[in-house]
């Protein structure tokens, strides 16, 4: 498993929240929706932050690099899945227009105090996110394992037959190339090759 490494050139990092930071399984959505239940102690099972997920975070920060996170659930389930995660990690608003238009991502930056977009990247294993960060013209980096294309809780995922994961891993891993994201790895611990790749791809004079 890599360790990440956050390569200080990048401008912003945007995360999506459920499905990326926290809630591998991206299950949070639908304990969100119940009806007129308290689901309060559902949402505080999928708060626990994704592996890899405080290393990444730290080495961030340690880098000054502005980073914030997006979700389109309601508040309250934000605020709660979002509990867990450093204070300093700015939480995107809700735009007007739903993903995949690219306002959240654009007020995300402008929220950041970013004043360019050359250098900024989206990590997310929701496809509608990711669409929003290529109409933003973000770098994007997809997420195949940890999303609502497998599916899976960190604990069930990891009880798969390794044929199973396989499976799975390669039709997820094929749609978000499909959506045009510019690189998809599993999840957050093997993300530094991603970040090194899309550098090198910006040194070599590439656009997004």
């Amino acid at each position: 498993m890599n360790a990440p490494a956050t390569p200080p050139q990048f401008t912003a990092v945007l995360f999506g929240l459920s499905g990326c930071l926290v809630d591998f399984g991206a299950r949070a959505q639908s304990a969100s929706l119940g009806s007129g239940t308290d689901t309060s102690t559902d949402l505080a099972s999928h708060a626990e932050l994704a592996p890899g997920a405080h290393e990444l975070l730290n080495d961030l920060h340690q880098h000054k690099v502005p980073c914030a996170w997006l979700d389109e659930l309601p508040d309250q389930a934000c605020t709660q899945l979002s509990s867990q995660l450093p204070q300093w990690i700015k939480a995107g608003n809700r735009p007007a227009r739903a993903w995949p238009a690219p306002d959240a991502c654009w007020q995300a930056l402008m929220a950041l105090n970013v004043n360019r977009l050359d250098g900024c990247v989206l990590i997310s294993s929701e496809p509608r996110l990711l669409q929003a960060g290529l109409n933003a013209g973000l770098w994007t980096i997809g997420l195949a394992a940890c999303g609502q294309l497998c599916g899976k809780a960190l604990g069930d995922w990891q009880a798969l037959e390794a044929t199973e994961r396989e499976q799975l891993r390669a039709q997820a891993t094929l749609e978000l190339y499909r959506l045009g994201a510019h690189a998809v790895t599993d999840q957050l611990t093997e993300l530094g090759p991603c970040l090194n790749d899309l550098n090198l791809r910006r040194l070599k004079g590439e656009r997004p």
